[in-house]
C-alpha cells in the first residue's frame, strides 16, 4: 500500500498457534484509517484467527498489534472491544423484542439505551421504526444481519470487524448490506475490515484487500490487485475462485 494514511490497526511480525500448530505466520500490515479493507483467502487462511487477535479475544503468540497507535495489551479488554466491534455471519440474538437486541450492549454496561437512538439506528440500516417491538425471531436473515450491524454500533466503534455477514443471505440482500456497510464508513468515517469469499464484493467494496494464504499475508494493495496478482500464489487462488 504505497499511499499515505493513518494506521488504524497495525501488525508487526505476529505469529499465533495452538497446541503448537502454527495459524499465523509472521503478519506485518497495517488497516488505513476510515477505509474498507476486504480479506480474502481460501479457508483456514487464518482470516478468522486474525479477527480474534484484533479485538483482543486471542493474544498472539509472538509480535505487537496497535489499534490506533497504542499497544492491544495496554486497553482494558471491554474499552477495546467497544472501539473494535465485531459483526459475524450469523450473530447471537436473544429471545425478545428487536429493542432488547439493539439494547443489549448498553444493558451489559447497566445504561439504557434510548428508544430515540434505537430507532435513529433501525433508520440508518435500513429498518423501519415500526420493527423496534417485533419479536426476533419474525425477522428474516436480511433483516437479523441489519439488526446484528446496528447492535455493533450502539457502541459506536472506530473499527468494525466483519465476519462473511453476507455469506447466508440472497443477491437482494446482500446488495442491501453491501450498501449499509459503505454508508456507514461514508457518515461516520468507520475502518471496516471484512472477511468474505465473494471476490467480486471484495473488488467492489475495498478499498484495500489482504490476500491471505496459509496464515501468511501474501499481498496486499489496492482491491484492484484482484485483477493482476503479482504473485502466483494469488493468481491461482483468484482462478479457482473466480472459476
Amino acid at each position: 500500500m504505497a499511499a499515505t494514511f493513518t494506521e488504524a490497526v497495525q501488525l508487526k511480525d505476529v505469529s499465533y498457534s495452538v497446541d503448537g500448530q502454527e495459524i499465523l505466520k509472521h503478519v506485518t500490515g497495517v488497516f488505513p484509517e476510515g477505509k474498507i479493507t476486504t480479506l480474502v483467502g481460501p479457508s483456514g487462511a487464518g482470516k478468522t484467527s486474525l479477527f480474534r487477535l484484533i479485538n483482543g479475544l486471542r493474544a498472539p503468540s509472538s509480535g505487537d498489534i496497535f489499534v490506533q497507535g497504542k499497544p492491544i495489551e495496554e486497553y482494558n479488554p471491554v474499552d477495546l472491544r467497544r472501539k473494535v466491534g465485531v459483526a459475524l455471519q450469523s450473530a447471537t440474538m436473544i429471545s425478545g423484542s428487536v429493542y432488547e437486541n439493539l439494547a443489549l450492549p448498553l444493558k451489559l454496561q447497566e445504561k439504557q439505551l434510548a428508544e430515540e437512538d434505537a430507532q435513529e439506528l433501525l433508520d440508518l440500516v435500513g429498518l423501519k421504526e415500526d420493527t423496534l417491538d417485533q419479536n426476533i425471531k419474525d425477522l428474516s436473515g436480511g433483516q437479523r444481519q441489519k439488526l446484528s450491524i446496528a447492535r455493533t454500533l450502539v457502541n459506536r466503534p472506530d473499527v468494525l470487524l466483519l465476519d462473511e455477514i453476507t455469506a447466508s443471505l440472497d443477491r437482494v440482500s446482500q446488495q442491501d448490506i453491501e450498501k449499509l456497510i459503505v454508508k456507514i464508513n461514508q457518515i461516520y468515517q468507520t475502518t471496516m475490515i471484512w472477511i468474505t469469499h465473494n471476490l467480486q464484493q471484495a473488488r467492489d467494496i475495498g478499498d484495500y484487500t489482504w490476500v491471505m494464504i496459509a496464515g501468511e499475508v501474501v499481498e496486499t494493495g489496492e482491491s484492484s490487485l484482484l485483477n493482476n496478482p503479482s504473485t502466483e500464489h494469488v493468481r491461482q487462488f483468484v482462478r479457482g475462485e473466480d472459476s
